[in-house]
């Protein structure tokens, strides 16, 4: 026949499903009703759990940051303390790095034999078999489940997050070090082309925050997240509190980009399009651009998949159609930006790799700086009413 299952086989099987699979259903049946029996609210809450119980607006009542700088990896790691401390379930890991991606949670040890309440996981350097780790997690059902490594290192585990996707798993990723801007380390630990090819996965919510208040409302998306895993894109050096993003961050992010920076006029002569450490860069862009008599606006946009998913009306009002000066700022590769800047933008990136030097010099050698964001956002095409001539600038 086309397909037959040998007896010897159907036999192992029934083995083992009578002798391991039932003897732990069975077990494990006799711990919820004893349970259920001696502390029926704590029953009530243990199944709310494994049905998948949410923990809405856990981070409503964190104070948002007003002023000052902090790595988005420092402000992740107290946001993890905010949310373990409401969440029982939260259990974290990072692959030999948590000291580096600030993954841990303080309040807890490690989950080992002798401690199997622990909410650390040492995964060790084993990237791939962290995620799917974390996926049999998430789909035993009871925990959410969050993991970090430094971006350049995704590669290693990019199976498990395609896994995560196919499967509606929301799993969450925590990458560090995003960006050429780790410096010292060199071009084997600076991500270049990681940022944009998560982003071509199907079904993952890549967020990389500007500040510490992007940071806060990019953690609550991805705790709120029931059937997509999340990737959370953070940095090792200190992002300024951008003004106007604690009161505006929350919704921002959620929708995937929003005017942080307005201009000062009814209609901007050109628009300004960055994500993480490149928006304040932006903005000091968009202040010297205007003392050259261009009235700019500056794009957060954390999210392109959250910013694509928006209704039309929202995304025009966010970059004006008519408005075609466009020129996107990020750390990383190009190869996605020509949908936001059109065939009159520019966009300053990052097509080959990084370089080893103090932080400045390489983000400076690198045309990360003001003044070429000024230049480059000048060669955007110069038809229009609303602008000066590049001959005048």
């Amino acid at each position: 026949p086309a397909f037959t299952v040998l007896p010897e086989v159907k036999a192992a099987a029934e083995t083992m499903i009578e002798n391991r699979g039932r003897k732990a259903h069975d077990d494990w049946r006799k711990v919820l009703d004893d349970l259920a029996a001696s502390d029926e609210e704590c029953f009530d809450e243990t199944v709310a759990v494994l049905n998948g119980k949410r923990c809405l607006n856990a981070l409503d009542g964190m104070t948002r940051y007003e002023s000052g700088a902090e790595a988005s990896r420092d402000t992740s790691h107290k946001v993890i303390q905010v949310l373990a401390e409401k969440m029982d379930n939260l259990v974290g890991g990072s692959a030999d790095l948590s000291s580096s991606d600030k993954t841990a949670i303080d309040a807890s040890g490690l989950l080992d034999d002798e401690h199997p309440t622990g909410r650390n996981v040492a995964y060790g350097v084993r990237e791939f078999a962290q995620g799917t780790i974390m996926n049999g997690m998430a789909l035993h059902g009871g925990l959410r489940v969050f993991g970090g490594t430094f971006l350049v290192f995704s590669d290693y585990l990019r199976g498990a997050i395609r896994l995560s996707a196919l499967q509606k798993l929301p799993v969450v990723y925590v990458f560090t070090h995003d960006s050429i801007a780790v410096g010292e380390d060199g071009p084997t630990h600076e991500p270049v082309e990681q940022l944009m090819s998560l982003r071509s996965l199907p079904n993952v919510d890549v967020l990389r925050p500007a500040d510490p208040n992007e940071v806060i409302a990019a953690w609550q998306q991805a705790i709120d997240s029931v059937d997509h895993p999340t990737v959370l894109v953070l940095t090792r050096q200190k992002l300024p509190v951008l003004s106007r993003t604690s009161k505006l961050a929350d919704a921002g992010v959620a929708r995937g980009g929003y005017v942080v920076s307005p201009q000062k006029g009814m209609r901007p002569s050109g628009i300004l399009i960055a994500s993480g450490s490149e928006v304040s860069l932006a903005i000091k862009a968009q202040e010297r651009l205007f003392k050259l008599g261009e009235d700019v606006s500056v794009v957060s946009m954390p999210s392109m998949e959250r910013f694509d998913a928006q209704p039309q009306n929202y995304k025009d009002q966010v970059l004006p159609p008519s408005v075609r000066r466009r020129t996107a700022i990020e750390t990383g590769s190009t190869r996605g930006w020509e949908r936001y800047v059109g065939l009159d933008g520019t966009i300053v990136g990052l097509d080959e790799f990084g370089a080893s030097g103090a932080m400045d010099d390489v983000l400076a050698n690198a045309g990360f700086t003001v003044e070429n964001v000024v230049l480059t956002f000048q060669k955007t095409n110069v038809t229009g009413e609303n602008h000066l001539s590049a001959i005048r600038l």
